[in-house]
């Protein structure tokens, strides 16, 4: 099989599961994740022999996806803040608004030695990226899910990096510490939406990483503001990603906790996405 066959059968099974934009963004991901292809080598490489697997992996991965299974799940990999993680069902697949987030936090914490806890860390990748960015900071992290916290370590590992990561609800949360930023991109949306989702999402990435009781939307931030007021040093940091619908109803919680210099953030695509506040 040549790649420029590889290519025809991607685009041609893939042509009834996304838009036409969306499966171009998936090739290139494909030919760079499988093939070891980047954009250039596909433009000048053509008619170039792949190896002898290509056929069955190509079919294997068109069939997947018409199955709209996650094609991050499918390849084991997902980009962000310019590093591949490991993924699986056991953890969210990392989305470019919490990219923001993360953007956000460096840009306002530019001092050395900070004390950094994620909560609800999934794949690890908030914690790991912070901790690559920031300078020497110490980095904690926690999530509820052993399966998950198995893919952060391995991230971690990977990417070369100190994370300490702990077994931890965060309706109830551990450790006991102080830090200078809190960061969490806990559960936030109502089950009532999940029938606006996209298949690959509502029916592959992990319900309890995904979703909250409709009658209590704000469950998740209320433990988190309750254990941040008490954990984060004078002038520390509190940073939410939020759901779209809830920003005014965050920042009056997170006003009614005491927190100071409240601030709800729109993200790329101009919809409340960030709150922030100060201890």
């Amino acid at each position: 099989m040549k790649l420029k066959e590889a290519i025809e059968q991607l685009r041609e099974g893939l042509a009834g599961v996304a838009d036409p934009q969306e499966v171009q963004a998936m090739i290139r991901v494909i030919c760079e994740d499988v093939f070891n292809y980047d954009p250039v080598d596909v433009a000048l490489r053509q008619e170039s022999e792949l190896p002898d697997f290509a056929p069955q992996r190509v079919a294997d991965i068109v069939a997947r996806l018409q199955r709209h299974e996650p094609l991050q799940y499918i390849l084991g990999t997902a980009r962000f803040h310019g590093h591949r993680f490991k993924v699986t069902p056991a953890v969210l697949i990392p989305r470019p608004e919490t990219e923001q987030l993360v953007d956000l936090i460096i840009e306002e914490n530019q001092g050395s030695d900070l004390r950094v806890l994620d909560m609800g860390t999934g794949s690890g990748c908030i914690a790991i990226a912070l901790a690559r960015a920031l300078k020497f900071a110490r980095v904690d992290a926690l999530d509820v899910s052993r399966d998950a916290l198995a893919v952060a370590r391995d991230n971690a590992a990977s990417l070369k990096v100190k994370v300490r990561f702990f077994e931890s609800d965060m309706l109830a949360p551990q450790p006991a510490a102080t830090y200078d930023i809190i960061v969490s991109n806990p559960p936030y949306i109502t089950w009532s939406e999940r029938e606006l989702m996209e298949r690959n999402v509502k029916d592959h990435e992990p319900a309890q990483a995904l979703f909250v009781p409709d009658n209590d939307p704000l469950l998740f931030y209320k433990a988190i503001a309750s254990y941040a007021k008490r954990s984060l040093e004078k002038g520390g940091r509190l940073y939410l990603e939020i759901n779209q619908r809830f920003g005014a109803e965050v920042k009056r919680l997170l006003e009614d906790c005491g927190f100071d210099e409240v601030r709800i953030i729109v993200d790329s695509f101009g919809k409340d996405r960030f709150a922030v506040a100060s201890c």
